[in-house]
């Protein structure tokens, strides 16, 4: 058999073998759900698997390993971006929960239409405002009325 000419699969058995596939992996890890994209840990596993796998009489060129390490610094840049995006709109929620505090409010539960004024607000990444007597989400309000 020669190994260095790629197998041809037809679209039979190329069905048959992605089914075969499936079934293994959700025997042997059930609770695992496929992803359609990579993240920062999956990046820097195949990373790794390339460097220890390389032919020493060929190592990766030095331009495609640092524009690998480029992309991983960039992805490493945008995690942590969207962490301060995450941390930054809870500051504002939290903000306008706190500016409605006194203020007559008309929110939306279910279906109903509520108004009251603002007792209390609480912190958090969700913040809750107390209104007649029950809490509810910040993102639940619908309009703030001026004193």
């Amino acid at each position: 058999m020669d190994v260095s000419k790629p197998i041809m699969l037809s679209s039979e058995e190329r069905t048959k073998l992605d089914q075969l596939v499936r079934d293994h992996n959700l025997k042997t890890n059930p609770t695992r759900q496929p992803q359609q994209n990579l993240g920062r840990d999956d990046f820097l596993k195949i990373l790794i698997k390339q460097l220890s796998y390389q032919d020493p009489m060929a190592p990766m060129q030095d331009k495609e390993f640092i524009a690998q390490m480029a992309q991983f610094s960039s992805l490493e840049q945008m995690t942590a971006m969207a962490k301060d995006f995450a941390k930054l709109t809870a500051i504002i929620s939290g903000s306008e929960a706190s500016s409605s505090l006194g203020k007559n409010v008309e929110l939306l539960d279910r279906e109903q239409t509520i108004q009251g004024t603002v007792q209390a607000v609480t912190r958090g990444e969700v913040p809750q405002v107390l209104v007649n007597g029950n809490f509810y989400n910040w993102d639940q309000i619908s309009k703030v009325f001026a004193e």
